[in-house]
């Protein structure tokens, strides 16, 4: 066999390998939903999701349409197994979170809470630079149907 055959099949091997991510845990279980955009991971850990501002219902807060982004993101994450994706610009918050794009069976939960009108837009420069347009996308097209928090609460509060 040629050396460059070897050095291809070599490639096509560590290309099926996924690398440590830079950051946390690439797949954990989720132990607890907190709220609309944060989960603890069974290590203690808590993840912030990338890009997505839900409204607020820890600390005496109720906002409009808090509560039905707290259930669609239990729904989807606790007590499941997650991937986690970060951008290697901001590993963390001010907070010492994660921050993270979420995963659950090839769906991504950032990107679901946009599209069903459970959450806005945050941007909190560098973190998500990348995806920020995708994401501003998401929450235009939700808007323009007045899809969730968008045809139901006025004001919105994660504006």
């Amino acid at each position: 066999m040629s050396a460059a055959l070897r050095l291809a099949g070599v490639g096509l091997l560590l290309a099926g390998c996924s690398a440590p991510s830079p950051c946390g845990p690439s797949t954990a279980t989720v132990s607890r939903v907190v709220d609309g955009d944060t989960i603890e991971l069974d290590t203690g850990d808590r993840v912030r999701y990338l890009l997505v501002d839900a409204p607020e219902t820890t600390q005496g807060h109720n906002d409009c349409y808090g509560a039905q982004a707290v259930e669609y993101n239990r729904m989807q994450v606790e007590g499941k197994q997650v991937s986690l994706t970060y951008d290697a610009e901001s590993c963390k918050d001010r907070y010492g979170r994660w921050l993270a794009y979420v995963s659950v069976d090839g769906h991504e939960v950032n990107r679901g809470l946009m599209e069903n009108g459970l959450a806005c837009v945050l941007y909190i420069s560098p973190g998500g630079m990348a995806r920020k347009q995708e994401f501003e996308d998401y929450e235009v097209v939700a808007k323009t149907n007045r899809v969730g928090l968008w045809g139901a609460c006025n004001p919105v509060t994660c504006e």
